[in-house]
């Protein structure tokens, strides 16, 4: 069973950047669409970002525009997530996971496989 790993995350103070992967484990897989969601304690999973993976179109969470740039590495099977100019309310567990159907990509049920998560935490 295809799975998903992130790493990247950690502990950075207000205003820095981080950047978080993802890469299938076990191995190669296809699909139309990777995203990114984040849960914070106490919250619902939110949508952050998602790329088309054939033509690399992408989409961003409109609370997180202009901070946000998601990209993908064909070659190394690999989705990043570049966050600029953290602040402590992005705090959370970010996910990445794939989908085969790009027309709902803002939606976490329409994402297939997910990863276990990577802890992103934003000091004030």
């Amino acid at each position: 069973q295809a799975q998903l790993v992130e790493s990247g995350g950690g502990l950075v103070q207000a205003g820095a950047s981080l950047r978080v992967s993802c890469a299938p484990s076990g191995r190669t897989f296809s699909s139309y669409v990777m995203g990114w969601f984040r849960q914070a304690p106490g919250k619902e999973r939110e949508f952050v970002a998602a790329i088309t993976w054939t033509i690399g179109n992408t989409y961003y969470a409109q609370s997180m525009l202009g901070r946000l740039t998601i990209s993908r590495d064909s070659a190394k099977n690999t989705v990043y997530l570049q966050m600029n100019n953290l602040k402590p309310e992005d705090t959370a567990v970010y996910y990445c996971a794939s989908s085969n159907s790009g027309s709902l990509y803002y939606r976490p049920d329409q994402y297939t496989y997910w990863g276990q998560g990577t802890q992103v935490t934003v000091s004030s």
